[in-house]
């Protein structure tokens, strides 16, 4: 199977993370500017705390494309790199993409705290469904 056919799935994901980041300051930009955020509070994360809760969420979502997404981003070239690319490691890259855009689209809009958890284990074991099977092809 052809190296970059596991890369698909983390351009996706990181167009994804563009996506949230334009979400983000589309709710965020005019929040700030209807929030009274004190001045010296304006350039700390304690100052974004004046903010709706339904900016806030957005924003920590694109913040979480940034923690566990980048272990899938390693290892996902891991794969291509190694020539290890098979149809059950692009179609779990894949599976990894769709959850974690139902857990932004979750976390963004009603946040339902035990369904978003859910769908975040249920990441975690495409992730290490990717891992593994990288780990036992490589060690």
């Amino acid at each position: 199977m052809d190296a970059t056919a596991i890369l698909q799935p983390v351009i996706a994901l990181g167009l994804w993370s563009g996506v949230m980041m334009l979400w983000m300051y589309a709710t965020r930009i005019p929040a700030i500017g209807n929030a009274k955020i004190p001045e010296d509070e304006m350039g700390h994360p304690v100052g974004m705390s004046y903010l709706p809760s339904s900016v806030r969420r957005i924003a920590d979502n694109y913040n979480h494309l940034f923690e566990q997404p980048t272990l899938f981003y390693a290892t996902c070239i891991a794969i291509a790199v190694a020539g290890h690319v098979d149809s059950v490691a692009v179609n779990t890259a894949w599976a990894f993409v769709a959850i974690r855009v139902v857990h932004s689209l979750i976390q963004a809009t009603a946040n339902v705290v035990l369904v978003r958890f859910g769908v975040f284990m249920l990441s975690w074991v495409a992730l290490l469904v990717l891992l593994i099977r990288e780990a036992l092809t490589i060690f």
